[in-house]
């Protein structure tokens, strides 16, 4: 009797455990698919979030800065400067004589038949004379010339550049002077000379 009551005992308690842990299944299940859910609104609202910021990267990327450019001022000068070239300080002071007071184009023109030697630069001292009006003593500096037809290009471009009219600009200053001269062996010193030439825009 004793074993019968203890083996009813038993199935009473697996009974009663079966329902309980059933339960317990089912409310795990239940939060089981409650975190499911999280998940899902989480993964959602993670792609919201990156279709938003994509959206403003775009707006960003569309946005372009206004540049604000200044109105270009007129001027009536143009200058340049070769603060060290290859040329004799004499032969530059008498070549920057030569072409002060002509146009830019009628200066590299003469400048050119220097180079050819059909005209000559005027001189002073005791050096031949050549023919030419108004012509005594000259020379033919073809190194200088060319150096000068280079920098009276570079002076034409500045003139371009500062909207001047270049058939009325006229040379107005032009000088050289001294530059730092390499010493040479035996204590010579190279030819150096820095030039200024200045155009301004005639107004007839």
């Amino acid at each position: 009797m004793e074993n019968n009551k203890e083996i009813k005992s038993k199935k009473e308690e697996v009974k009663v455990a079966v329902p309980v842990n059933s339960g317990k299944v089912n409310e795990s299940h239940k939060g089981h698919n409650h975190s499911e859910k999280e998940i899902h609104e989480h993964h959602e609202h993670s792609e919201k979030n990156h279709e938003h910021t994509h959206q403003t990267a775009d707006k960003k990327e569309e946005v372009k800065p206004i540049k604000i450019t200044k109105p270009r001022v007129k001027k009536d000068v143009a200058i340049v400067r070769s603060p060290s070239v290859h040329i004799s300080k004499r032969h530059g002071m008498y070549i920057c004589s030569f072409i002060k007071g002509k146009s830019i184009d009628n200066a590299m023109k003469d400048l050119e038949q220097v180079i050819l030697i059909k005209k000559a630069v005027p001189f002073k001292g005791e050096i031949p004379h050549r023919k030419g009006k108004g012509m005594m003593s000259g020379r033919y500096p073809v190194a200088a010339s060319k150096i000068f037809i280079s920098i009276l290009k570079t002076l034409k471009g500045n003139v371009i550049f500062n909207d001047m009219d270049l058939e009325k600009t006229r040379i107005s200053v032009a000088y050289t002077n001294w530059a730092p001269r390499p010493q040479r062996r035996g204590g010579m010193k190279g030819k150096r000379a820095s030039v200024f030439i200045e155009a301004r825009e005639v107004k007839k």
